[in-house]
């Protein structure tokens, strides 16, 4: 398991590992970590996640696995043996899917005699807001769907959820400190909304109860992306 907790995870969303991985190799491990999602996994498979492992990263795989209790934990117990730091799957998946998974992360880590990684849920993405929901067929708002989810993770035994920031006093007032809450949506100042919908500042997102930030496009579409991310961490009050 690395030995850092950087609180900021560069989504790496290219269809080209090559551009991901000279990316990766400009950026430090006790600054960031990564995330992979379903993009470059696809393309890409998982010999890069173990060369981001390899090189010291916390990596974040967001591959945000659904489907029945039998298919996750087989899916859960291979991102455990990545040796990842964080994996994620959707809370709409039930209580089933979900304490399969949760089982399946541990037993697979102490086969491996490792830690094992976090297993966050997937409560309502960030693209979606209450008039999405409402033509979905759900009566709730965004941030009680979100509340409703996470509470069944955390029964669940898993270690956090994903969420928009907006949604994370609630989810603090709702479930307690040690439960993780991980924010994509994380826009600095200035910054374009591109496709998200519920987006907050880093600052902000710190303020509301996130533990950990993912923030993509204004870091890796940036100019210097090394700076980019050293301001945010800046702002955040982490030194380089």
């Amino acid at each position: 398991m690395p030995r850092f907790d950087p609180r900021v995870y560069v989504a790496l969303d290219f269809e080209n590992p090559m551009r991901a991985l000279a990316l990766a190799d400009r950026l430090d491990p006790q600054q960031c970590g990564l995330k992979v999602g379903k993009e470059m996994f696809v393309v890409a498979g998982p010999e890069p996640v173990r060369w981001m492992v390899a090189r010291g990263f916390n990596v974040f795989l967001d591959l945000k696995f659904h489907d029945i209790p039998n298919t996750v934990a087989q899916a859960c117990a291979a991102a455990t043996r990545l040796g990842v730091f964080m994996l994620n799957v959707h809370a709409m998946g039930g209580r089933a899917m979900l304490t399969a998974a949760r089982d399946s992360v541990r037993g697979t880590a102490r086969e491996q005699d490792r830690p094992a990684p976090l297993l966050i849920a997937v409560t309502v993405l960030t693209s979606l807001g209450d008039a999405d929901l409402k033509e979905l067929g759900h009566a709730e708002g965004a941030t009680e769907q979100a509340v409703r989810l996470a509470t069944l993770a955390r029964d669940c035994e898993l270690d956090g959820v994903v969420c928009s920031a907006v949604e994370a006093p609630a989810m603090r007032q709702k479930l307690g400190r040690a439960f993780k809450l991980i924010t994509p949506g994380i826009r600095p100042a200035g910054s374009s909304a591109d496709d998200q919908m519920r987006i907050v500042t880093p600052v902000a997102a710190v303020a509301n109860g996130a533990d950990y930030l993912v923030i993509g496009r204004p870091i890796t579409q940036a100019a210097d992306p090394v700076g980019a991310l050293a301001d945010v961490n800046r702002s955040l009050g982490v030194a380089a």
